[in-house]
């Protein structure tokens, strides 16, 4: 049985145009594509264990969150939309994103946001050490991460239509197969 379309797994440090990207892929996709906006989700279905108020963040059930995102997943032609990707298990991607932001550009970002100075100084911090990008390359082939620069509109138009034209060749070879 043929997926209806690809996994794709949208990940970077808050701020990088994580959302943004995926909403754009939904629009130009040719392949039915599902934009989970994984954070977003966990808020909405109640899958945390707790609200962090130093971090003004919730923490994941994970084992609830997978539970639940595996029959969507399986079912393909779904983007996962999330600051970390470890959680993933590897079977489930075919293609990793790893949005990569300038610091100061992406302070700036943040800032617009009305995070904590902590929390910017904190998620600055894991874009210079790359830790987002280290997390991805140690937890999936490295043939399916891809690391792409998001700072500028023209940033955001490459990389949408790079990742377009990878599901086109993902759609051909699955018809190919077929």
């Amino acid at each position: 049985m043929c997926a209806a379309g690809p996994v794709i797994v949208i990940t970077g440090t808050p701020g990088t145009g994580k959302s943004t990207h995926a909403q754009l892929l939904v629009d130009e996709s040719p392949v039915p594509l599902k934009h989970i906006n994984v954070g977003e989700w966990v808020k909405e279905k109640g899958w945390y264990e707790e609200f962090d108020e130093e971090w003004q963040s919730y923490t994941a059930d994970e084992d609830k969150l997978l539970d639940e995102l595996e029959p969507i997943v399986a079912a393909g032609g779904v983007i996962l939309d999330w600051h970390t990707c470890e959680v993933f298990p590897e079977r489930w991607a075919d293609l990793v994103v790893v949005l990569r932001c300038d610091h100061a550009r992406l302070w700036e970002r943040l800032e617009k946001r009305n995070y904590a100075l902590k929390k910017i100084q904190e998620n600055n911090e894991a874009e210079i050490m790359q830790v987002v990008l280290e997390e991805a390359r140690a937890s999936y082939p490295s043939e399916i991460v891809v690391e792409l620069k998001s700072e500028t509109t023209e940033d955001l138009e490459a990389n949408v239509a790079r990742i377009v034209e990878w599901i086109a060749v993902w759609k051909n070879e699955r018809a190919s197969e077929a």
